[in-house]
């Protein structure tokens, strides 16, 4: 009787410790950047950002690389940039003629978000690669930060 009760009162205890522990470490979203105005990073570098309720941070190796006041972003935006699996199926192919056809077939898709802002006198921009799994997260977030709409660069036109 001890025993199972003991064995409950652990379940329980894990339940609610190992959730807890697992979210206070990685409170962030892992990006990519891609660039833009942050001299002191370098693009493709992995990067880490925060939502901090008033404030967008950035952190790299533990330390922060910028902090922007949530009120001074002007814009969010946000675009794919899919690419054809070409190189990946012709190293299939000399395997496998078959696999190599169908991989080239497929897509992959990069998701990128912008950030400008103008705080008096610093003013910036850059771009990210988010994960897939992350990127409407990072936006919603953002969007909730800051109380702007992100804007998708992928339906703007240009016209010269």
């Amino acid at each position: 009787m001890m025993k199972g009760l003991l064995h409950s009162l652990m379940a329980a205890v894990l339940c609610l410790v190992v959730p807890a522990t697992a979210f206070a470490a990685e409170n962030g979203y892992g990006v990519m950047y891609d660039g833009g105005s942050l001299s002191n990073v370098k693009t493709g570098a992995k990067i880490h950002l925060f939502l901090d309720g008033d404030k967008v941070r950035f952190a790299q190796d533990g330390r922060d690389v910028i902090v922007i006041p949530a009120s001074s972003i002007t814009e969010i935006s946000y675009g794919q940039d899919v690419h054809r699996r070409v190189g990946a199926a012709i190293g299939v192919a000399v395997v496998s003629l078959g696999v190599g056809a169908l991989l080239a077939l497929t897509k992959s898709k990069k998701h990128y978000v912008g950030l400008t802002w103008a705080d008096g006198e610093k003013k910036g921009g850059f771009a990210v690669q988010c994960d897939k799994h992350d990127y409407r997260g990072i936006l919603a977030g953002l969007e909730g930060v800051t109380g702007k709409k992100a804007v998708d660069s992928d339906a703007m036109t240009v016209k010269n």
